[in-house]
């Protein structure tokens, strides 16, 4: 298995997005966090031989870091066709060989059909619902995993651990694992009044 430094390195050369959307609440996931989850998924065996879904896919990062430990199959699921179109450019940067596929649709209405034999491992950095109008639209997100998933890894704003936990336990899961994350993201919308904030999350792993 590679360290997580050169799963990061690797991760470097995923563009990100050329015109955000502030509606979808588009923000790049660092490759330093995505190759955090990536390599903490691949050593508790959620990644190796298993089918790997990348909700609200984006430009590919966490994606396309799955696809560089050895899954059966990567899909990535994104409903706009800029981030699609440079999801694809991504996977030719970073060279992975697994099978991946990008889907155009909705994250919280899933069209997929899963095989039965094969663990589903979701990835996913969705939208906080920071933004007037998007209130809980993680909450969407985490509606799809636990219909689908076997076990997910999620990034949500600081100050969610209650919401998730109380969320899991009506599910009937399990919040196996949880951690503080703390990122950098430039400037990409006219309503940031900073070029630079640090941004305060929490990751969590779920067994549903």
């Amino acid at each position: 298995m590679a360290t997580k430094a050169a799963l990061e390195a690797q991760l470097a050369v995923v563009a990100g997005f050329e015109n955000p959307k502030v509606s979808l609440e588009q923000y790049p996931t660092p490759p330093d966090l995505a190759a955090h989850l990536v390599h903490l998924a691949d050593l508790r065996g959620d990644i190796e031989d298993a089918t790997v879904l990348d909700l609200g896919s984006g430009t590919g990062m966490l994606g396309l870091g799955a696809a560089l430990r050895s899954p059966a199959r990567v899909v990535g699921v994104e409903l706009d066709d800029d981030a699609l179109e440079t999801a694809t450019d991504n996977a030719r940067r970073v060279g992975a060989s697994a099978p991946i596929d990008w889907i155009r649709a909705d994250a919280t209405r899933l069209p997929l059909c899963l095989p039965d034999d094969r663990q589903v491992t979701v990835l996913m950095n969705p939208p906080f619902g920071a933004q007037r109008g998007n209130e809980h639209a993680d909450r969407a997100f985490l509606e799809s995993v636990a219909s689908v998933a076997d076990v997910s890894y999620s990034v949500h704003n600081e100050g969610s651990k209650e919401f998730v936990e109380s969320f899991v336990a009506d599910a009937g899961g399990d919040l196996t694992d949880a951690f503080r994350a703390t990122f950098d993201l430039d400037r990409q919308f006219d309503f940031h009044d900073e070029d630079r904030r640090q941004l305060d999350a929490e990751v969590f792993r779920i067994e549903w």
